[in-house]
């Protein structure tokens, strides 16, 4: 279930991202529309293992055909779909493994996510790739739209970093150094910055 508002501290980062920098003001005035924020952890957690290492586009076509397999996306259903059914769809071995793995991880309760929601960003990282299939990544997407965290840096998203490299007219791909300058400077809201790095490149907003 998507919540239909945008997260308690999104007005308030456009405001200070604003001020602190140029480039980006213009971009929060261009576009419209706020992270959607997920109540469903498995939902979150299935998109975020398909979109690994692939492109949007690719991603939303594998997710449209695991929609119509699954019909509704609970750890039971994936439990008992036949790894055929995930193989015909396009999805990797590997991939397969993960998501069952998470399915058993939810089901059996070995993954509270009232806990995590407690937890602080790293925390909560540091608990989510422990379970094989989440690195750090896959983590982060988490922890942004599903936990709402407002100060995420997915320093290694491809998206992310092309569109930092486009706007401010940076080599492709970013040094380490220029992706701490970023998050220092968007710090506390980065989740909010990365949010719209990613609308400027994508008609489509992001959504895991």
């Amino acid at each position: 279930m998507k919540i239909k508002k945008p997260p308690y501290y999104w007005n308030e980062a456009k405001k200070f991202l604003s001020e602190k920098d140029k480039k980006l003001a213009k971009i929060i005035k261009e576009y419209d529309g706020y992270l959607v924020t997920r109540n469903d952890p498995f939902y979150s957690l299935c998109r975020s293992i398909i979109g690994q290492q692939i492109s949007v586009k690719a991603a939303d076509s594998i997710w449209l055909k695991f929609e119509k397999v699954i019909k509704k996306i609970t750890p039971i259903n994936l439990i008992k779909l036949p790894k055929k059914k995930l193989t015909s769809i396009g999805l990797s071995r590997q991939k397969i493994a993960y998501l069952k793995i998470i399915a058993n991880e939810l089901f059996n309760k070995n993954l509270n996510i009232k806990i995590l929601q407690e937890m602080s960003d790293d925390e909560a990282i540091k608990r989510l790739v422990q379970i094989k299939g989440i690195g750090i990544w896959t983590a982060q997407m988490f922890l942004i739209f599903n936990l709402n965290r407002s100060n995420i840096f997915p320093f290694s998203d491809i998206g992310l970093i092309k569109a930092i490299s486009k706007n401010y007219k940076k080599e492709y791909p970013l040094k380490k150094d220029q992706l701490d300058f970023f998050k220092k400077k968007w710090h506390p809201y980065s989740t909010v910055a990365t949010w719209y790095m990613w609308r400027s490149i994508d008609p489509v907003p992001v959504e895991y």
